[in-house]
Protein backbone atom coordinates (compact mmCIF):
# COMPACT_ATOMS: atom_id res chain seq x y z
CA UNK A 1 0.00 0.00 0.00
CA UNK A 2 1.67 3.20 -1.12
CA UNK A 3 -0.64 5.83 0.28
CA UNK A 4 -2.93 6.25 3.21
CA UNK A 5 -6.54 5.20 2.75
CA UNK A 6 -7.67 7.74 5.32
CA UNK A 7 -9.76 5.07 6.99
CA UNK A 8 -8.29 6.07 10.33
CA UNK A 9 -10.97 8.67 10.99
CA UNK A 10 -13.71 6.12 10.42
CA UNK A 11 -11.99 3.45 12.48
CA UNK A 12 -11.43 5.90 15.34
CA UNK A 13 -15.04 7.00 15.60
CA UNK A 14 -16.51 3.54 15.09
CA UNK A 15 -14.12 1.91 17.56
CA UNK A 16 -14.98 4.54 20.15
CA UNK A 17 -18.69 3.90 19.67
CA UNK A 18 -18.21 0.14 19.91
CA UNK A 19 -16.25 0.53 23.15
CA UNK A 20 -19.34 2.20 24.58
CA UNK A 21 -21.53 -0.59 23.26
CA UNK A 22 -19.28 -3.19 24.90
CA UNK A 23 -19.54 -1.36 28.21
CA UNK A 24 -23.34 -1.45 27.88
CA UNK A 25 -23.17 -5.21 27.29
CA UNK A 26 -20.96 -5.71 30.35
CA UNK A 27 -23.17 -3.51 32.51
CA UNK A 28 -26.31 -5.31 31.34
CA UNK A 29 -24.80 -8.69 32.19
CA UNK A 30 -23.92 -7.50 35.68
CA UNK A 31 -27.27 -5.82 36.32
CA UNK A 32 -29.25 -8.83 35.08
CA UNK A 33 -26.96 -11.18 37.02
CA UNK A 34 -26.88 -13.66 34.18
CA UNK A 35 -25.16 -16.87 35.23
CA UNK A 36 -23.85 -17.61 31.75
CA UNK A 37 -22.10 -14.26 31.62
CA UNK A 38 -18.61 -15.55 32.44
CA UNK A 39 -17.56 -16.37 28.88
CA UNK A 40 -19.57 -13.49 27.42
CA UNK A 41 -18.05 -10.87 29.69
CA UNK A 42 -14.57 -12.20 29.07
CA UNK A 43 -15.03 -12.03 25.30
CA UNK A 44 -16.52 -8.54 25.63
CA UNK A 45 -13.56 -7.42 27.75
CA UNK A 46 -11.16 -8.63 25.06
CA UNK A 47 -13.24 -6.79 22.44
CA UNK A 48 -12.93 -3.60 24.52
CA UNK A 49 -9.15 -3.98 24.57
CA UNK A 50 -9.08 -4.55 20.81
CA UNK A 51 -11.29 -1.55 20.06
CA UNK A 52 -9.21 0.63 22.39
CA UNK A 53 -6.01 -0.51 20.68
CA UNK A 54 -7.58 0.13 17.30
CA UNK A 55 -8.61 3.62 18.39
CA UNK A 56 -5.11 4.44 19.59
CA UNK A 57 -3.52 3.13 16.40
CA UNK A 58 -6.01 5.10 14.30
CA UNK A 59 -5.17 8.25 16.20
CA UNK A 60 -1.44 7.60 15.77
CA UNK A 61 -2.02 7.02 12.06
CA UNK A 62 -3.69 10.40 11.68
CA UNK A 63 -0.86 12.09 13.57
CA UNK A 64 1.98 10.28 11.77
CA UNK A 65 3.23 10.67 8.27
CA UNK A 66 4.98 8.34 5.90
CA UNK A 67 5.32 4.61 6.36
CA UNK A 68 4.53 4.69 10.08
CA UNK A 69 1.14 6.27 9.47
CA UNK A 70 0.31 3.62 6.90
CA UNK A 71 1.54 0.85 9.18
CA UNK A 72 -0.53 2.14 12.12
CA UNK A 73 -3.60 2.33 9.91
CA UNK A 74 -3.12 -1.23 8.64
CA UNK A 75 -2.74 -2.57 12.17
CA UNK A 76 -5.80 -0.60 13.27
CA UNK A 77 -7.80 -2.16 10.40
CA UNK A 78 -6.84 -5.70 11.36
CA UNK A 79 -7.39 -5.21 15.09
CA UNK A 80 -10.73 -3.51 14.44
CA UNK A 81 -11.87 -6.46 12.31
CA UNK A 82 -10.90 -8.95 15.03
CA UNK A 83 -12.82 -6.85 17.57
CA UNK A 84 -15.88 -6.88 15.31
CA UNK A 85 -15.69 -10.66 15.01
CA UNK A 86 -15.50 -11.03 18.79
CA UNK A 87 -18.47 -8.71 19.20
CA UNK A 88 -20.37 -10.82 16.67
CA UNK A 89 -19.57 -13.99 18.63
CA UNK A 90 -20.72 -12.32 21.84
CA UNK A 91 -23.97 -11.21 20.23
CA UNK A 92 -24.68 -14.68 18.88
CA UNK A 93 -23.98 -16.24 22.29
CA UNK A 94 -26.47 -13.87 23.89
CA UNK A 95 -29.07 -14.07 21.11
CA UNK A 96 -29.17 -17.83 20.83
CA UNK A 97 -28.51 -18.46 24.52
CA UNK A 98 -25.77 -20.92 23.56
CA UNK A 99 -23.81 -20.61 26.80
CA UNK A 100 -25.44 -22.63 29.54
Amino acid sequence: MNSKNDNSQHILTTSSNLIGFCFIVLTSLKVLKLQQSTIIDEITAVAILLFMTSSILSFLSMRSSGKYGIRYENYADIIFLVGLLLLFVTTMLIAFDIVQ
